[in-house]
């Protein structure tokens, strides 16, 4: 019923604005001064030039428009609807009344019904500016500060004077670009530079602060998200560039500010044709298929059109949640869940016979560093007998490329994780030369939110009201989201020709105590103050700061500044294999101390005395 309400109003006053065109356009044509000639004629003929006018107006759609948003279109409509009444009018009377009043009437209809709507718009204009609101009803807003008056900024100030979005008033704008500082968009001015933001806070009284500059670079974007941050202020965030559809910003596309654009890194651009160009109808297989790198790299090849992908696993809980998140998102393609241990050589080797697997992504493995410092068994049974097992049957099966997921960690390992890895990499090194697959290594640094990361250990240790614990106030790592590392591994393999070990650019190194910090202040408290610190010593195995390349291996650039190609280190084969062979016997025979058999076979690997 309520919809019916402002069409039924509109009508009415279009009935009393036709009724005063008509009477008030005798009065003008007589100057002002009643003729009892003409006039009774009119009100004989009032009631069916009223009826004209409604029905024209229903026509013409003047009860359905969105008056709010009234432009060109909704003027000619108008007038259409005052002119074409009143030249029926006169068509259908003819003769009746000067045809001076037939103009005249058409005139005054057209200014009368244009001025309701109008009245419309600007009452809904005035409704949602909060100055007229905070008078005249009382209410309350959250004073916002936008940090750039550009494009995305005035298209967030505009919906926000439009809509009322958020309850939320715009008191101003900051931008670097000097022409812009004094000068007004919808209302606001743009009060400074980034340097002012913590003075126009406290002098504007400022309850949030709106960061909208979508292509705004990473380290620029870094600085002055702390700048904003400093102030203790609410913050937002629009998506960046490559986030939205372009001139698509809006308040509803508002996130908070996460960690991750804390990190100043620049948003990661995949070659999609490249990628596309060796996945395209292709049988995939990712092992690891369930966690949180596995995962992902099957989200983004789901993309590229493969003829099937194939998702291993030995933990049935996350293959199924994965397996049932692509079904629902990808209908068209064939996703198989299997559920398989890599170190099973007979059942591995079945899975590429059957299948027959064109890639492969090798991304099963344990990577807890302390963990596996404690089972180093366990590490390599996991790490190094599954790859190998697993590089054997993709070598047997002939697939065309074997994409190793490796670790800053393999490098001048002081660990057991890291060291099995860097074995891995000697793997796939030694079998691209004896086989037709291309075998190639995919090494980057930390990803944030994987699984047994530390930001999803911060972030429980804060909702739990700490402390927050970090091993030590130096310790440094380099970060990389996990759809960035993923995009920059996926582009890595299209641009193997086999035996690299492609280096990721990892951006600057972050210090977790850094990090400790500012994840404490995004969730609302002070650091030391309403959240405890502590430092609790490294843990096994652990270094102060990761390296992401050994001397021996240079570097070579790519066409992509974010990936780096590794010079492979020579091998002598025989020797590799027959100490591969012990370390196969020692590990499941458990006969003697493994950590020796590894530094034989990994010369940089120096463990860490107790």
């Amino acid at each position: 019923m309520r919809h019916l309400l402002l069409p039924m109003f509109l009508g009415a006053l279009d009935i009393i604005s036709a009724a005063v065109a008509a009477i008030l356009a005798v009065y003008v044509r007589f100057d002002f001064k009643f003729s009892a000639e003409y006039f009774e004629p009119l009100l004989a003929q009032l009631p069916f030039y009223i009826v004209l006018v409604i029905v024209l107006n229903v026509l013409q759609k003047l009860y359905s428009r969105i008056w709010r948003h009234a432009g060109s279109s909704e003027l000619i409509a108008v007038f259409n609807t005052a002119f074409a009444s009143s030249a029926l009018w006169y068509l259908l009377t003819i003769g009746k009344l000067p045809r001076s009043i037939y103009v005249i009437s058409g005139l005054v209809l057209m200014l009368l019904i244009g001025a309701s709507r109008m009245a419309l718009r600007v009452y809904a204009y005035l409704q949602s500016q909060p100055k007229f609101r905070e008078k005249f009803f009382n209410e309350e807003f959250k004073r916002v500060l936008i940090v750039g008056a550009g494009d995305a900024g005035a298209t967030i100030a505009r919906e926000i004077g439009f809509y009322n979005s958020g309850g939320r008033k715009v008191i101003g704008f900051i931008d670097d670009d000097p022409n812009k500082i004094g000068k007004k968009m919808f209302g606001a001015k743009v009060l400074g530079d980034r340097f002012d933001i913590k003075a126009e806070v406290v002098k504007n009284r400022v309850d949030e602060i709106i960061v909208a500059m979508p292509s705004v670079k990473g380290y620029d974007l870094k600085v002055i998200l702390e700048i904003c941050r400093r102030t203790k202020c609410k913050m937002k965030i629009l998506p960046g560039i490559y986030e939205i559809i372009e001139g698509g910003a809006s308040v509803s596309q508002l996130r908070d500010v996460d960690i991750e654009d804390l990190l100043g890194r620049d948003p990661v651009k995949l070659d999609n044709e490249a990628v596309s160009s060796y996945l395209k109808n292709k049988i995939v297989l990712i092992t690891g298929g369930g966690g949180s790198i596995g995962s992902e790299i099957a989200r983004q090849v789901s993309k590229m059109q493969p003829k099937k992908l194939l998702l291993l696993g030995k933990g049935e809980n996350s293959i199924y949640e994965i397996h049932q998140e692509l079904t629902n998102s990808c209908s068209d393609l064939k996703v198989v869940p299997i559920i398989a241990d890599v170190r099973d050589r007979e059942r591995i080797s079945q899975i590429m016979e059957h299948f027959k697997p064109q890639v492969v992504f090798h991304a099963a493995a344990h990577k807890h560093v302390p963990l596996m410092e404690w089972q180093p068994i366990e590490a390599v049974k996991n790490n190094v007998l599954g790859t190998w097992k697993t590089v054997v049957a993709a070598d047997r099966y002939k697939v065309d490329k074997f994409v190793l997921i490796s670790t800053d960690k393999a490098v001048n390992p002081t660990n057991i994780m890291g060291a099995s890895k860097r074995i891995c990499e000697m793997i796939v090194q030694t079998y691209n030369k004896l086989s037709e697959t291309e075998f190639v290594a995919v090494r980057f640094g930390n990803v944030l939110g994987s699984n047994g990361s530390v930001i999803p250990l911060f972030k429980k240790q804060i909702e739990m009201g700490g402390p927050v614990t970090v091993t030590h106030p130096d310790i440094i790592r380099y970060f990389m989201t996990i759809p960035e590392a993923v995009s920059l591994v996926l582009e890595a393999g299209a641009k193997a020709k086999g035996g690299e070990i492609f280096v990721l650019d990892m951006g600057s190194p972050v210090k977790i105590l850094d990090l400790a910090h500012n994840l404490i202040k995004l969730s609302g408290y002070v650091p030391d103050e309403d959240i405890k610190i502590e430092f609790t010593g490294l843990r096994p195995g652990e270094k102060l700061y990761e390296e992401l390349l050994m001397d021996e291996e240079g570097l070579q650039d790519t066409e992509n500044s974010l990936i780096h190609i590794g010079k492979p280190i020579e091998l002598n084969e025989d020797k590799f294999f027959a100490q591969l062979e012990e370390l196969k016997s020692v590990a499941e025979n458990e006969t003697e101390d493994i950590r020796k058999v590894i530094q034989e076979i990994v010369p940089t690997y120096h463990p860490k005395e107790d």
